[in-house]
């Protein structure tokens, strides 16, 4: 099958858009090589990454090469967008990883190799920056062998000529040919420089020896002496790449455009065809049952939609891929996400920043469809005859959370509507209006996520806003037990106002909000007016005396009163509940209570002291450490109000390689410094 996909991944900065940009020029796609640095190249085109210079969203881009069509995908290589990289890698068979020649693996490579792990990928490395000062292509492969060589054969497939400024070209180790360059150009080929015979041939000897391992034909010519063809070293890598034990090697400069045309020829020769792929695993709606659907053009149509994208013109733009069967424009659909049929249009190849109109794509293809009502990101579109649901990417909860305010009236009528077409392109996104704290808050994966969250209100939808910190919802409660009448009596000529009401509060357990007894005894108060009495303790609740924070674990009795058979009423008999409970919590020592929550923290070894050190500096405890595969998981309860934004502390301490999730837990005392501060400052906002 004449179709390869592969996603671009890498860390931010390590050239995956270059790298795009390049593969794009010499397919045709552009005519000419685009720069990051001039926001000139088709896959970054938004107006915040042409800001920013940093890929933000997944671009797809479908080009044609020696017969084959070529889907790629630049991706972000920044931590705050992982997920988005994570749900394009989910639509797409192998990856092509981009390394920095000076730096190395970085935090977007790792992030992205466990993705390939998890989607079981195979994948090729490009090494990328050959031409800068420091680049060392020993030193990278060192690197990667120390890092993957325990699951993987790292495998050179090239050799760099020349280093740094003076780096050229390459030698192809399988077909032994020399491949020069000159401003962008192939200048021809050549004779391998002397310099370097030695090492060609003891790196080719091991990858004939890698090659070989993978075919029983190709062992026992190998040790029969006999010399492998290309097309023998080929099959051999092919077969072990695509079984996941080898991890060839490449290396150029995109910026360049060195030795990148040697790439198309890799995903061609070493990369799998969709149809040579597993089977895809599905579930049966309704059923649960679970099943594969073959990856085959004559199987019933599956698809599964892996991101939106919001276009001025064109709306919700769908990027989907195509697993079994085929869709044609016109045709119907049938949603087994949602249940409901929908009508396709138009289907578009995606190529960058432009797209070409297509009339029907099948088994393999990755594509884009635009104007459908009710399909987002991670729904499966699918055949109604033979439904199916293909299981969508497993998101991590956001962690930084910010609080939007509109800035004018006509802003905060455009804000929801604007927050909820964002949420529709970002799964990760969570939008929620907080009616006790009086916040719209925003959650997402960090603090530059939420910058470009509200930099897109602005910039897309003409919405400003105010970015505020978010409130924390603390509580109020008591430690003792307090016995109060609350009489409430009014008289004014007419018909007056009558309520006495005797209560007992007291302490309830931490995993019980409220409980309301009633022990009235002899008829002292109808029975008609307790509802009236409760609703007046809870009245008086959600407003604590201490910072006005509602009030929570007390258990309150009524035990007495009396009553006036004219004056008497369900609204005076409220009143005096809510005065004999607020005199009450005066009474039984009450104190804050704060929000504590759970926190999971992943991390390497190295950096578990700084970690916990941090943690304890939060007035947060460490409930427990394990190892999980190569990292350490510490896991602690931390006071909200010391976490908020915790995300940029925790990059910082760990170089980005740290991530951690956030579960509320429970609510504890505050203690008395800082309660004080707290109150102190309630009744300066009140006054």
């Amino acid at each position: 099958m004449k179709i390869r996909n592969a996603a671009i991944v890498g860390h931010n900065g390590a050239g995956k858009t270059s790298l795009t940009e390049a593969l794009a020029f010499n397919a045709g796609l552009t005519s000419r090589l685009g720069r990051v640095q001039d926001g000139t190249t088709i896959s970054d085109y938004n107006s915040d990454e042409i800001k920013r210079q940093m890929t933000i969203d997944s671009s797809l881009l479908t080009s044609e090469w020696n017969g084959h069509r070529i889907y790629m995908v630049d991706t972000p290589g920044y931590a705050d967008f992982s997920c988005d990289v994570k749900q394009s890698m989910r639509a797409f068979d192998s990856a092509i990883f981009v390394i920095d020649a000076t730096s190395g693996i970085g935090v977007g490579t790792e992030t992205a190799w466990e993705y390939a792990d998890e989607f079981k990928m195979p994948r090729l490395i490009f090494v990328n920056m050959m031409d800068k000062e420091s680049a060392n292509w020993n030193s990278i492969l060192q690197e990667l062998q120390e890092r993957w060589g325990g699951a993987f054969k790292i495998t050179p497939i090239q050799l760099p000529i020349g280093k740094e400024a003076d780096f050229k070209g390459v030698v192809d180790l399988i077909s032994m040919k020399v491949l020069t360059y000159s401003e962008g150009k192939e200048t021809g080929g050549g004779e391998i420089p002397a310099e370097l015979s030695k090492e060609v041939s003891e790196v080719r000897e091991k990858l004939i020896e890698t090659s070989a391992e993978n075919d029983d034909a190709l062992v026992e010519k190998y040790l029969e002496g006999k010399e492998l063809t290309v097309e023998e070293l080929k099959r051999g890598l092919r077969i072990g790449i695509i079984q996941r034990k080898i991890v060839p090697v490449f290396c150029g400069c995109a910026y360049q455009n060195i030795a990148v045309r040697p790439l198309y020829d890799a995903i061609i020769d070493y990369m799998p065809s969709p149809v040579e792929c597993e089977s895809l695993p599905v579930t049966i709606p309704g059923a649960g049952k679970e099943e594969t659907r073959e990856l085959s053009p004559d199987a019933p149509f599956t698809a599964y939609v892996f991101k939106t994208i919001n276009e001025p013109h064109l709306g919700d733009v769908l990027l989907f891929r195509v697993y079994s069967g085929k869709l044609t424009a016109g045709s119907e659909v049938y949603n087994s996400t949602k249940g409901k049929t929908e009508k396709i249009s138009q289907i578009y190849l995606m190529r960058g920043r432009n797209r070409e109109e297509t009339s029907e794509v099948a088994v393999g293809d990755i594509a884009s469809i635009a104007k459908l009502k009710i399909t987002r990101t991670g729904d499966t579109l699918c055949d109604k005859k033979h439904p199916v649901l293909v299981e969508p990417v497993n998101l991590p909860e956001g962690v930084a959370s910010v609080a939007l305010k509109p800035k004018t009236k006509k802003d905060q009528e455009k804000l929801s509507t604007s927050l909820r077409k964002l949420a529709e392109e970002d799964p990760v996104l969570r939008i929620r209006h907080d009616h006790e704290l009086g916040q719209t808050i925003v959650t997402g994966m960090g603090d530059v996520h939420l910058d470009v969250v509200v930099e897109r209100l602005q910039e897309r939808f003409g919405v400003e806003v105010v970015v505020e910190k978010t409130r924390v919802a603390y509580r109020e409660t008591i430690r003792s037990t307090a016995k109060v009448q609350g009489k409430y009596k009014k008289q004014s000529g007419g018909r007056g106002q009558y309520g006495d009401v005797f209560l007992e509060i007291e302490p309830l357990p931490r995993d019980k909000d409220f409980e309301f007894v009633n022990k009235i005894v002899g008829g002292a108060i109808p029975s008609k007016y307790i509802p009236a009495i409760e609703k007046g303790v809870k009245d008086a609740m959600s407003k604590g005396i201490l910072a006005s924070h509602p009030v929570i674990n007390v258990k309150a009795t009524v035990y007495d009163g009396s009553f006036h058979d004219v004056d008497s009423s369900d609204m005076a008999f409220q009143i005096a509940a809510s005065m004999a409970f607020k005199k009450a919590f005066a009474e039984a020592n009450p104190v804050l209570l704060e929000p504590i929550v759970e926190v999971q923290i992943v991390i390497p070894e190295t950096y578990v002291g700084d970690v916990t050190s941090d943690l304890n500096s939060k007035r947060g405890r460490i409930m427990g450490i394990e190892m999980k595969g190569e990292r350490q998981v510490i896991k602690a309860h931390v006071p909200l109000a010391e976490i908020n934004r915790y995300s940029t502390d925790l990059k910082s301490m760990t170089q980005g390689r740290g991530s951690y999730q956030v579960k509320f837990s429970h609510y504890e005392e505050v203690p008395a410094r800082v309660g004080e501060k707290l109150i102190s400052e309630a009744k300066k906002s009140e006054g």
